[in-house]
């Protein structure tokens, strides 16, 4: 083949994200709450010191799970003891990651309360809550009739797996964006879908449950105003590889991540954000400097030049924290 006609050739689609015209400040504080694919993004949030929160129930799929999250986060609930059930020599909660369970009652539910109250506070001053659905199937307890966060190794018999309704999951979500208006009416909300496909729920099962979120979450976004982030589509449809997974081939790696997240910056930073984005990135590549000899005076003289680096920059930026770039 000709190389000419091979260098003329393009190999993937290119998809453009339009430009947010509401822009993402230093300044704002945020929470990110869903699947694993949120705490992806809350990573890199965290890493470049963007103020963010991150599930509170710790990591959730289904939108009814989530939606029952920040109704607690919302209202500040407070568990007792009858919100939570022993099994497996550990307490638990339906509407929480096993990361919250624990022998002990007292601690399980110290460690829920504890988490809810921060998530109110930061939430109630937040200006961006992030929203990523994994899944449209959910697992309904047969005792109480009602989808669980996680099922906590109970005996599979107990469940019966269900899609979750469109219309009902929108309703119902049509009510909680309104509370939140109410709770805090600076608050702007993105909706994401995860591009985690969950294939033990089956190929054409996953591409059923994948289009129910998406068509909530378009409805949801021209109703109540909300913005979107195609994050689905960026990995579906532009990446488009198998390169750009890990092993399992069902979760994105780490190249895939980035190039979502470059995506991300380009959508909603600020010309100011995405300036003070890149001394932090050109600080951090000189923090994760390992030297092969760390007592010569020339990385002396290199560590008090990145730590002088890091003085100015707390100087000029007083409302970023530095403590991971000063240890």
């Amino acid at each position: 083949m000709n190389s000419l006609f091979l260098q003329n050739m393009d190999f993937k689609l290119h998809f453009n994200v339009p430009a947010s015209a509401v822009k993402i400040s230093y300044r704002d504080k945020f929470v990110l709450m869903g699947s694993c694919f949120a705490e992806n993004m809350a990573a890199k949030f965290d890493a470049y010191k963007l103020n963010s929160l991150v599930n509170s129930h710790g990591i959730l799929f289904n939108p009814t799970s989530i939606r029952k999250a920040l109704q607690d986060t919302l209202t500040k609930k407070e568990y007792t003891a009858k919100d939570i059930f022993y099994f497996n020599e550990c307490w638990h909660s339906w509407g929480h990651h096993g990361v919250f369970s624990d022998p002990s009652q007292e601690n399980c539910l110290n460690k829920i309360n504890t988490s809810i109250e921060k998530a109110n506070v930061h939430l109630k001053d937040a200006q961006w809550l992030f929203i990523t659905f994994g899944s449209a199937f959910a697992y309904r307890h047969q005792h109480n009739n009602e989808p669980v966060a996680n099922c906590h190794k109970v005996p599979q018999r107990e469940f019966e797996k269900i899609l979750l309704n469109k219309d009902e999951l929108k309703n119902d979500y049509l009510k909680l964006i309104d509370a939140f208006k109410t709770f805090n009416p600076k608050l702007h909300i993105v909706f994401t879908v995860s591009p985690v496909r969950y294939v033990r729920d089956g190929l054409i099962e996953n591409n059923l449950s994948k289009s129910v979120l998406i068509q909530l979450v378009h409805e949801l976004c021209m109703e109540k105003n909300c913005l979107y982030f195609p994050a689905y589509e960026l990995v579906m449809d532009e990446l488009r590889d198998y390169r750009f997974y890990e092993k399992d081939l069902v979760h994105p790696n780490s190249l895939a991540i980035d190039y979502v997240w470059e995506k991300f910056r380009e959508t909603f930073f600020s010309e100011e954000t995405k300036n003070i984005y890149t001394q932090l990135e050109e600080l951090k590549k000189a923090c994760e400097h390992r030297p092969f000899h760390s007592d010569t005076a020339s990385y002396k003289k290199f560590r008090s030049q990145v730590l002088s680096r890091v003085q100015e920059l707390h100087l000029k930026y007083p409302f970023l924290g530095f403590s991971q770039f000063e240890s």
